[in-house]
């Protein structure tokens, strides 16, 4: 593995932890742009990025990632 990497991230958990924020942070990012389709004002402008399932997803692995780097960080 690359020597940065191993500096970056000394335990798993912390990979784990990184991962689940950026899960967390595209599910809050398609929880903002559902808000927005539903409150466009042009009805016809309907839009194609299926928010909900990219929701549902990057908050399931945000929760199983966390969860995880959790877990990992109390058994330390």
């Amino acid at each position: 593995m690359c020597r940065v990497m191993e500096d970056w991230f000394v335990h798993i958990w912390q990979y784990h932890a990184a991962l689940g924020a950026m899960a967390f942070g595209i599910a809050l990012c398609a929880v903002r742009g559902e808000r927005r389709r539903l409150r466009r004002t042009n009805l016809d402008a309907v839009g194609f990025m299926p928010w909900t399932v990219i929701y549902l997803i990057s908050f399931l692995a945000a929760i199983i990632l966390l969860g995880l780097a959790a877990r990992e960080w109390f058994a330390v």
